[in-house]
């Protein structure tokens, strides 16, 4: 199974205030957030983080290996690149091109309002706004804060574009 996911911000408390996410602080956040990630994902799925995986100076390490999952790394503005190299991650990008069942994709942690190919159809997968910024009938939002803090799958983000 392949998910997709951005902005899960592990050990920043003050996310919890800025994005009114429902939790006392961020050890029950960072709890919660693993354990709805770990009852979707198994060992060999293939989870795209979007960005903002954990909060600066906290070890990326130190969450990545409570898991599930190969997390392929876009990186986002909170990251910084000597932690997440030493993080376990699949591979690490700014921005991936990638097609999933015939369906080209461009993850990046930021939105765009245009993309490679987004003319024929290829779809813009984002992280970074939290919620904030709506997408199209080809670009979403897959942070946590928009998808009960958890991965989501294509078959969920396609239903979703369907309704914008």
């Amino acid at each position: 199974m392949i998910y997709f996911t951005a902005d899960t911000h592990f050990g920043h408390a003050n996310i919890i205030r800025h994005c009114s996410r429902p939790f006392r602080d961020a050890d029950e956040m960072n709890r919660e957030i693993i354990r709805r990630w770990n009852e979707l994902v198994h060992q060999d799925d293939i989870v795209y983080h979007l960005g903002d995986f954990a909060f600066r100076g906290k070890d990326p390490l130190t969450y990545r290996q409570r898991l599930n999952g190969r997390i392929i790394f876009i990186a986002g503005n909170h990251d910084k690149r000597r932690d997440i190299e030493r993080a376990g991650f699949e591979s690490i990008h700014d921005l991936l091109q990638v097609s999933i069942d015939g369906t080209p994709i461009v993850l990046c942690h930021y939105a765009m309002r245009v993309w490679n190919k987004s003319h024929h159809g290829a779809l813009h997968l984002y992280g970074h706004s939290h919620g904030t910024l709506p997408g199209t009938a080809q670009s979403l939002d897959v942070g946590v804060d928009c998808w009960d803090f958890q991965p989501v799958t294509l078959v969920e983000i396609k239903r979703r574009l369907s309704q914008q």
